[in-house]
C-alpha cells in the first residue's frame, strides 16, 4: 500500500487538442465527466467518419479547449468548450465558422462531435506518476513535460519509478470519495503510442523519448482505470495505492497491457 495525494487533474475537452488543468473533477461512469467529451472528425474521402487524432495531425496540438468556469464551481461541465486557436482567438464549439478554421489549419476537412467517453479505450481514466515522470526526466537529461502523456490524474503517491509496469494483481487508487480499479477490460499498464515524441503543442518531436520509453521500460507510463465508485476528487487530495502484490520486475508482470488512451 501507498500513500501520496494528487498532484494534478488534466481534462482535456476536445480528443487530441491541448486540454486544461482544473482543481476538482468529477468521476464517474463516463470516466472523468466532459473529458474527451466532443472531437473532430476526418472527412477526407479514405478516412471519412473516423475521429482526427494527433497521429494523423500533430497541428492539433497548437488548438486548446477549455470548459467555461461554472458560477458554483461545480466539477460537472457546464456546456460545449471554447476552442482556441493558436494565436488565441477563441471559437464557441457551436460556430458554424469552426469547422472550416479548424480545416484551414489542418490541411484537412472536419465536422464537430460530441459523445461521452471518446477516450480510445472507453470511459476510463488515465493515472500516471510523479516517481515515473520524474525518473524518465533523468534518464533523457532533459525536462519531461507530463502534458506528453496526457493523464486525468498525476498523483505524488510513493511508488517506486515505473511501478505501474510491475504491480500484480489489482490495483486499487482510493481518492477521496472515489475508487477506482484495473478490474474490466482495457485497464492496465499502458502502452504508449506515438503521441509522448511530441511536444505539447506539436511543434517539434522528440524520437529519442519514445526510443528510451520502448527500450527501457517496455513503452510503458501509466495506469489505465475505470471508476469504481463515483464522486469527486480534487487537486492535492490524499490518495492510497494498494496492490495485490508488491511491485516486482518479472517479465510476467508485464505480460498484462492496456493498449493507449493515446490523444
Amino acid at each position: 500500500m501507498y500513500q501520496g495525494r494528487i498532484r494534478g487533474l488534466y481534462r482535456w475537452p476536445v480528443k487530441s487538442l491541448r486540454g486544461e488543468r482544473v482543481g476538482s473533477a468529477l468521476l464517474d461512469a463516463r470516466g472523468m465527466a466532459g473529458d474527451r467529451a466532443y472531437a473532430l472528425v476526418d472527412e477526407r474521402p479514405r478516412r471519412a467518419g473516423t475521429r482526427m487524432t494527433v497521429r494523423q495531425s500533430p497541428r492539433m496540438l497548437a488548438w486548446e479547449a477549455a470548459y467555461p468556469a461554472t458560477c458554483d464551481g461545480s466539477p460537472e461541465p457546464p456546456g460545449p468548450p471554447v476552442v482556441y486557436s493558436a494565436s488565441g482567438a477563441a471559437w464557441a464549439w457551436d460556430d458554424p465558422d469552426l469547422p472550416s478554421a479548424l480545416a484551414e489549419s489542418f490541411g484537412a476537412p472536419v465536422s464537430l462531435r460530441a459523445a461521452d467517453g471518446q477516450q480510445d479505450r472507453g470511459p476510463t481514466v488515465l493515472v500516471t506518476f510523479e516517481a515515473s515522470r520524474r525518473a524518465l526526466e533523468e534518464e533523457m537529461g532533459a525536462p519531461v513535460a507530463l502534458e506528453r502523456f496526457r493523464p486525468n490524474l498525476h498523483l505524488e503517491a510513493g511508488v517506486p519509478a515505473f511501478a505501474e509496469r510491475f504491480f500484480e494483481g489489482e490495483v486499487t487508487l482510493t481518492a477521496g470519495e472515489v475508487v477506482l480499479g484495473t478490474a474490466g477490460e482495457h485497464t492496465g499498464p499502458c502502452v504508449r503510442c506515438a503521441v509522448p515524441s511530441w511536444d505539447p503543442f506539436g511543434r517539434e518531436r522528440w524520437p529519442e523519448l519514445q526510443r528510451q520509453l520502448i527500450e527501457a521500460h517496455g513503452n510503458i507510463f501509466g495506469l489505465i482505470m475505470r471508476v469504481v465508485r463515483a464522486g469527486v476528487v480534487r487537486d492535492g487530495d490524499p490518495v492510497t495505492v494498494s496492490t495485490g502484490a508488491t511491485p516486482s520486475p518479472t517479465p510476467a508482470a508485464a505480460q498484462t497491457v492496456a493498449r493507449p488512451p493515446a490523444s
